[in-house]
């Protein structure tokens, strides 16, 4: 898969080229994803995208779908594109995990409005919070989603710090879950390399 930096129609592989190249590589995008995730306490997941795992999401459906049209392949990189980040920002899916269905949907009701309360912050420099769900809103006076689309704009002081080497913490501060972890290793050079 190559990175160009941009998806279009002319850097996506043919069905049959991304056949060939998934049987050798699906695990190293696996890989990537999981590395590209943060766990904010045992039901909050945030899945920081790249340009890999959106390339990836795209050639999935493409293959799932079987489209080959290239208006059709088009129609798939703009429901996509939008998760990349752009190079002063981070882009995530955002994944409330509750297996249990009833335990799920008390927690939903519960944390409607958690997706305006997940931030990132460099050090001590003020949280970035995050802007949420803007191509719809995913939540109702009675409960939230299950998934969020979220984005971090981040400051140049900020991306300065963090390539100087303060800690990168990403966080939650709804009243009803309140969970941070310090981002580190591969993670954070992964996210790092983003900026």
């Amino acid at each position: 898969m190559q990175m160009t930096g941009h998806i279009d129609t002319d850097s996506l592989m043919s069905l049959e080229a991304y056949s060939a190249w998934r049987k050798v590589h699906q695990a190293d995008i696996i890989t990537h994803r999981r590395m590209r995730s943060v766990p904010l306490g045992g039901h909050l997941n945030i899945q920081f995208e790249s340009e890999m795992t959106v390339r990836y999401q795209i050639q999935e459906m493409l293959r799932i779908e079987k489209i080959f049209e290239k208006e059709d392949i088009q129609s798939e990189i703009e429901t996509y594109a939008p998760l990349m980040p752009t190079g002063r920002n981070w882009k995530a899916t955002v994944l409330l995990e509750y297996p249990n269905v009833d335990e799920r949907r008390a927690a939903l009701a519960q944390l409607i409005g958690i997706e305006d309360h997940l931030y990132v912050q460099a050090g001590d420099l003020e949280r970035v919070y995050a802007i949420a769900d803007e191509d719809l809103d995913r939540e109702n006076e009675d409960k939230t989603s299950a998934v969020h689309f979220c984005r971090w704009e981040l400051t140049e002081a900020m991306c300065a710090a963090l390539m100087a080497g303060v800690s990168l913490t990403v966080g939650c501060d709804h009243p009803h879950y309140t969970e941070q972890a310090v981002v580190t290793g591969d993670a954070r050079a992964s996210l790092l390399a983003d900026l």
